[in-house]
Parts: structure tokens; sequence; C-alpha cells
């Protein structure tokens, strides 16, 4: 038996502005997106070309209260080819939230205040 980690699910209030931060952040693009013909609702999945790993952004019309997607300590992390490059990156974008330096790793949060812990690739 084998189970295969795909995609993760988030609630998001705003699409096309988390869209936008996940492609320039870390570099993901929409690859698919379903939902009624209504539009009361879409799932949004983006992914990057490191890793088969996916995100699944879900979209409710109407909704104005933000999500409880987890705690700080709940959070996705994503390894990186050039630790300063990003993180001189995300200093641009203002998204660092934590740093970690004795442990040599660092906290970006999303526009719906999600988590998402950076780490340098192992040497």
């Amino acid at each position: 038996m084998k189970a295969k980690f795909v995609h993760r699910c988030t609630h998001v209030l705003d699409k096309e502005k988390t869209i936008a931060f996940y492609e320039k952040a870390l570099g993901f693009h929409v690859v698919r997106e379903s939902g009624p013909d209504d539009g009361s609702w879409t799932n949004t999945f983006m992914e990057n070309d490191a890793s088969p790993f996916q995100l699944e952004l879900t979209w409710n019309r109407g909704r104005t209260e933000p999500y409880a997607n987890g705690g700080d300590d709940t959070h996705i992390a994503f390894e990186v080819d050039d630790y300063d490059a990003f993180h001189r990156l995300h200093e641009e974008m203002g998204c660092i939230v934590f740093e970690n330096h004795a442990m040599g790793l660092y906290f970006i949060a999303d526009p719906e205040g999600q988590w998402i812990e950076i780490i340098p690739a192992k040497a």
C-alpha cells in the first residue's frame, strides 16, 4: 500500500491577491480551476516546477470573515535552492513574519496570514 501527498487546501478571501503572492514569492502558477457554473465557489490549483505538490485555493463568493486555516504552527514548508536570494525577495515583499537565525530558517505569511517556512536546501 502507498499513499502520495498531492495537495493542501487552504481557504482564501482574496483569490487574485493570493495567486499573485504565490506566483511572486515561490514561483507557483495556476494549473487548473474548477467550480460550479454559478461562480459561487472555485478551487484553484497551483504548482511550481520544483515539486509535484499542489496548493488548492478554495474561494467562496460572499465570504467576508477570515477563515480559520490553523494557527502559526500549522504551516507548509519550502526548501529553496538560493536561500539568500529568496530572503531578499521576501524582505522586498514585506512578507517575512519570523526569523530563527539559530535554526537557519524563516517564515513568510501569505495574504491570508498563513505561515510558510523557508529552509535552505541541504548542501
